[in-house]
This record gives C-alpha cells, sequence and structure tokens, in this order.
C-alpha cells in the first residue's frame, strides 16, 4: 500500500508540471486558467507547484478548461491506473502530440481531437453493429 502513496504523490509532483505545461502551451496565464476552470488562482497555483492534490472535479475542470483529456490528468495524479485501459494510454498520447504541436493554432488542435475522437467512438461502435445486421438478416430471410 505504500507504492501505491509513493507512487500517488510522485504522480502529483509531475501533474502540477505538467498543467503548468499545458497551460503555457495554450498560452493561458494562471489567473486565466483558474477563472476558466472555476477554481482559486492560489489553488491552481499549489497543484502546479505540486503542493496540493486535486480531486477528480477540479481535474475534469481543468482539464475541459485546456481542452485536454480528463483521463490523461487522473492517470498522472495517480486516480487512474494507465495499465488498465491501454487504448486510454495510446488515445492519451495522441492527445497530447496534437496539443503540444507548436505547428497548429488552437483551432485546428481542436478540430483535430474532433476528428479523432469521432474515429475512436466510430470504432467502438462495430461490436454492437453485427448483432443489429444479424437479426435484421434473420428478419428479411424469415
Amino acid at each position: 500500500m505504500a507504492r501505491l502513496s509513493d507512487r500517488a504523490a510522485g504522480a502529483v509532483g509531475s501533474l502540477g508540471e505538467y498543467l503548468a505545461e499545458q497551460r503555457r502551451h495554450a498560452q493561458l496565464s494562471l489567473r486565466q486558467l483558474s477563472d476558466l476552470a472555476g477554481v482559486s488562482n492560489p489553488y491552481l497555483s499549489q497543484i502546479e507547484r505540486g503542493l496540493r492534490k486535486p480531486s477528480a472535479d477540479v481535474l475534469q475542470q481543468l482539464a475541459k478548461a485546456l481542452r485536454i483529456s480528463a483521463e490523461t490528468l487522473y492517470v498522472r495524479a495517480g486516480i487512474l491506473d494507465p495499465d488498465e485501459n491501454s487504448d486510454g494510454r495510446q488515445a492519451a498520447g495522441v492527445v497530447d502530440a496534437v496539443l503540444l504541436d507548436p505547428a497548429l493554432n488552437e483551432r485546428q488542435k481542436r478540430v483535430l481531437l474532433d476528428v479523432y475522437t469521432s474515429f475512436v467512438r466510430e470504432n467502438a461502435a462495430p461490436e454492437e453493429a453485427p448483432a443489429k445486421k444479424s437479426s435484421a438478416r434473420k428478419r428479411t430471410t424469415n
């Protein structure tokens, strides 16, 4: 159990560094991000410096304000185990790559992430589709 808390403690520091990096890439001041996320400026500063561990709700607000994956923040905060979902890890890598690309502006990043998300959803849906198709075939052949 101590190992988990050590890992979580290390994750908090890297979470703060990661949030600060994402904030800078989004060209937001600490105050601007705190306003967008609905958290206080001092609290956000403490999170970035690794002094506070935010709740999942606060992480979700920050992810939304930064237009990044909440799952990525949950993993970095030690809330979510990255080994539990390899697809999530891959998705987070894609999201991070797009968000960190200096050659893209914010609108282009948003569009790319929207397209990526729609493809991921579309590819997850076919698991349900074969069952629907087979029942449709049964109806037409009977």
